[in-house]
């Protein structure tokens, strides 16, 4: 009988998450956080399923957010809903602003592994047929839900030229840029992560 290996995840202990500076939502502050938690004195990859019921490990991941700004200053940003064929089930069905995943072993031989990772999660959920400016812009920490107690979120936003990127798994539907406005009058429908950079990088003016 053959035995199918299991997926390796990069993954960083929560303690040292706390002692950086235990934070619950978003902080922008990537410059206290970013060099010690990818350090390779901590990092580590570990069998994605022992993690994902494991709090003691962040399973690290990229989380990327596409903003459109037409002439007028209207900003839209990609949106999609979760099919019940992506691989994490407790997000099946919720509305979402981020596309990315697990960086893995797969990624590990690389000079920077979280970048390849990244990219290599991009290249096989969308297409980005327009231009695009990318700025890392904070983390995310959500250990109020079961999801966000196993995972810590590197958020990145892409400023794309033009609304031209498009899903390539089938799994990504009802996708397409929308304007902030009316995403932000449906927070209730969406993923954790993704109602916390609405209301933390977006916050409706007053």
């Amino acid at each position: 009988m053959s035995i199918v290996p299991s997926e390796h995840v990069l993954v960083v202990p929560t303690q040292v998450l706390n002692e950086l500076g235990y934070f619950q939502g978003f902080t922008p502050d990537i410059d206290r956080y970013l060099d010690r938690l990818f350090s390779t004195d901590h990092t580590s990859y570990r069998p994605r399923s022992e993690m994902e019921e494991n709090p003691d490990f962040k399973q690290l991941i990229p989380y990327v957010i596409f903003r459109h700004t037409d002439p007028g200053g209207r900003i839209s940003l990609f949106c999609y809903t979760r099919g019940t064929g992506q691989g994490e089930q407790r997000l099946h069905r919720k509305r979402s602003i981020g596309i990315g995943g697990h960086i893995s072993t797969e990624d590990a031989g690389q000079t920077d592994p979280y970048d390849q990772g990244m990219r290599r999660e991009l290249e096989e959920e969308v297409w980005i047929d327009t231009p695009y400016r990318a700025a890392c812009v904070g983390l995310i920490n959500d250990d109020q839900t079961e999801v966000g107690r196993v995972h810590l979120g590197v958020v990145h936003v892409f400023d794309v030229d033009q609304p031209w990127v498009r899903p390539r798994e089938s799994d990504i539907i009802q996708a397409g840029f929308v304007p902030l406005s009316e995403l932000l009058s449906d927070l209730d429908r969406f993923e954790s992560w993704s109602r916390i950079c609405l209301e933390s990088l977006f916050p409706p003016k007053a």
